[in-house]
């Protein structure tokens, strides 16, 4: 059945834009300057309503429905009806859309200071927003003049707390990997390759690149791994916790063939598990053999989903020898993912990260390894509600390709991106402007950063490490006890 229904209203001028935008084919231009609607192969991306010059075209959710049932949703029907046609299993993009799953950012307030703990103007005093991401020494050693030695491990310097998620290239568009590189140095911040390797162009970028090394090891070489400023280890992601990754063929051609090191058409599968880790040991290996690759020279990131373990996985990736953790939730959004996992599998970050910070606070390890947490952070409040949790610091993925253009239609894993982010489309990718993107993105971080100045100031904290874990400035509303333990936080009022 027909999702999604195409409408225009007398204000259409028939100049065919529309047709010219739609990359699903639901609108084409027939017979001249006659336009036809196939109102099943849209995906209400709105692209056509965003270049219609009179607002003459109007999407909305098609009002014929099956009989509604209490127990199987239009939805339900939908997908059977799709596999019981097709024998396959359904495939879908961007983050899960667990419905009764609660976003716990919505249910937990901050703290404001007010008379014996006053409040700090950020337009007048300093605010701290860098952050340092690695180990921290167990102390502080000095030498015989009393000078502080510096035996610090390699570490990421944030100029903000907020950094960009990994999205491969392969996945995603070489513009969108330019436009995140460009934003990352001008923010002082880092962008992460994902697993489908460094494009040349973008070696220069280096000292702002996060590179990752994957269970397919897409586009790995020493190079690679030299040219960043520190190696992410993926085992899991957010979307899809427990399985694998996969890129069709028709979207390894070109660049990105040589890139990933596919050859061209072949698809590229990542398997779930990487063959050389089944042990904590094992990952201790691979983590001391990266560092011996890089000079140890640079942090070393281990990638992780958010399961329902995750505070004693942490506490076994905290003794690999990894510098940093990074969390992925269960809202982490994907390129392509099946459906039943993206919706079903996996945790929200708000309990991962309260757990896996208590747990390495309980273990006296803490200092061993930073956090970083992603997967649903949709705005600044987010983020520093997820640093008082216990990160160090977010990523963001998602709100990144809404800033460039995306208006989350879930349909990445078609390659038809209407505005050019997901696709190896030529005719499609080169909608975006990677300098303009990098423009938006340096905007919303900027944005960002302002407002979480402003919000610890109104806590009377003036930086990020004082931010970071502290629970106290947290308070529930409309969460049971269970829930409020596991958060670490009171109840608002309390």
């Amino acid at each position: 059945m027909r999702r999604y229904r195409i409408r225009k209203d007398a204000n259409c001028i028939s100049c065919l834009r529309c047709a010219s935008e739609c990359s699903f084919g639901a609108i084409t231009a027939e017979q001249g300057r006659l336009l036809s609607f196939h109102h099943e192969k849209c995906t209400d991306c709105q692209r056509c309503v965003s270049f219609c010059p009179t607002g003459a075209i109007y999407i909305t959710e098609d009002e014929n429905c099956f009989r509604r049932n209490t127990v199987f949703s239009q939805d339900d029907i939908n997908e059977i009806l799709i596999q019981a046609e097709t024998g396959g299993v359904l495939l879908s993009s961007m983050g899960a859309s667990g419905k009764n799953i609660p976003i716990y950012f919505d249910k937990m307030l901050l703290n404001a200071s007010q008379v014996t703990n006053p409040s700090i103007d950020p337009l007048r005093e300093p605010m701290e927003t860098a952050v340092f991401i690695g180990q921290r020494p167990e102390n502080i050693q000095r030498d015989s003049n009393g000078a502080i030695i510096d035996n610090l491990p390699p570490h990421l310097e944030l100029r903000t707390p907020i950094m960009f998620s990994a999205m491969s290239y392969g996945a995603i568009s070489l513009n969108v990997h330019k436009a995140l590189a460009a934003a990352a140095e001008a923010l002082g911040t880092y962008w992460n390759t994902g697993e489908g390797g460094l494009h040349e162009s973008l070696y220069p970028y280096k000292r702002n690149t996060i590179v990752q090394v994957a269970s397919g090891r897409f586009g790995v070489h020493e190079t690679y791994l030299n040219t960043a400023a520190a190696i992410e280890i993926k085992i899991g992601q957010g979307a899809k916790p427990g399985i694998g990754g996969h890129l069709t063929g028709k979207k390894i051609i070109g660049d990105v063939s040589k890139t990933r090191m596919v050859p061209e058409g072949l698809d590229a599968i990542s398997p779930a598990p990487h063959h050389d880790i089944y042990s904590i040991e094992d990952l201790a290996q691979l983590v001391m053999s990266i560092k011996e690759a890089t000079h140890y020279e640079k942090p070393v990131i281990v990638k992780v989903a958010a399961v329902h373990n995750i505070a004693p996985i942490a506490s076994g990736i905290a003794r690999s020898g990894a510098d940093i953790i990074s969390i992925d939730g269960y809202r982490g959004g994907t390129g392509a993912a099946p459906k039943r996992i993206r919706d079903n599998v996996g945790i929200p970050i708000e309990l991962a990260i309260a757990s896996v910070d208590q747990r390495l606070r309980e273990e006296k390890i803490r200092d061993r390894v930073s956090i970083i947490a992603s997967g649903g952070i949709r705005n600044s409040s987010d983020a520093v509600k997820a640093i008082v949790l216990g990160a160090d610091s977010v990523s963001i993925g998602t709100a990144a390709l809404c800033a460039l253009g995306c208006h989350i239609c879930a349909s990445c894993h078609t390659g038809k991106c209407a505005w050019g982010l997901a696709t190896q489309n030529p005719e499609l990718t080169k909608r975006l402007d990677p300098e303009k993107g990098a423009e938006k993105l340096v905007n919303l971080v900027n944005a960002w950063t302002r407002e979480i100045k402003e919000i610890m100031g109104g806590m009377g904290i003036n930086s990020i490490e004082a931010l970071r874990g502290n629970r106290r400035a947290l308070r529930g509303v409309d969460l049971n006890a269970r829930e409020l333990e596991i958060l670490g936080i009171g109840y608002a009022g309390e």
